[in-house]
């Protein structure tokens, strides 16, 4: 992926001005981090996705500075919902006021506590119709197993990252990040639970849909 390939993209995709606003603030305030916020195209493939499965209530594990937050709570329908989880004060503030300004807040729920904690407390009903998860790498497989019960049958498991930079296919690299990778990507292989694609956009991105 080329730079200017990817503009080319970007400039025949949706577009969304909040994007670009935070973005910039992220950029500002996070420095080397900033990379860990979805790119434009990922940005307009989510709302896209939660438009499709008709999404009345998402969940959302790992929220950064809020990008991903606000392209699914944009594709939502009236009255929908966006539970955020994340355990960073710090990064989640630049998010708060992105989505106020947006007029984003009355659809997004933001808990700061490990995930897990707030997926177990979570009630049968209503079900989840979206998932995106762009957390702890090696963390995937738990945050999979908790969430795939907690998902209607038709609804969307969205994951991030799941190339790590094309490293997946590199035997001589191995560490937390890399190695939770390929245990979720093998693990939602072969889950008979789902029907699995993998697509090369952005780092990596995964889609789940239960059957």
């Amino acid at each position: 992926m080329t730079t200017d390939l990817f503009d080319y993209i970007v400039s025949h995709s949706s577009t969304d001005p909040i994007y670009r606003q935070i973005q910039e603030d992220t950029l500002r305030s996070a420095g080397s981090q900033a990379g860990m916020q979805i790119g434009e195209d990922q940005f307009a493939l989510l709302t896209l996705l939660t438009r499709l499965v008709g999404a009345r209530f998402a969940i959302e594990v790992g929220t950064f500075t809020g990008t991903s937050a606000a392209a699914i709570a944009k594709g939502l329908v009236p009255g929908g919902k966006l539970l955020c989880c994340d355990i960073s004060e710090e990064w989640t503030t630049i998010a708060r006021r992105h989505w106020e300004e947006a007029g984003l807040s009355d659809r997004i729920e933001l808990r700061i506590a490990p995930a897990m904690e707030t997926i177990f407390t979570l009630p049968a009903e209503p079900p989840a119709d979206l998932v995106f998860l762009d957390a702890d790498k090696g963390g995937y497989v738990d945050y999979y197993e908790a969430l795939i019960p907690k998902l209607r049958s038709g609804g969307l498991l969205i994951a991030d990252n799941t190339l790590w930079s094309g490293n997946v296919v590199d035997p001589t690299i191995s560490d937390q990040n890399i190695d939770g990778i390929r245990r979720f990507n093998d693990r939602v292989a072969g889950d008979a639970r789902c029907d699995v694609v993998m697509l090369a956009i952005g780092d990596g991105v995964t889609l789940c849909l239960k059957r």
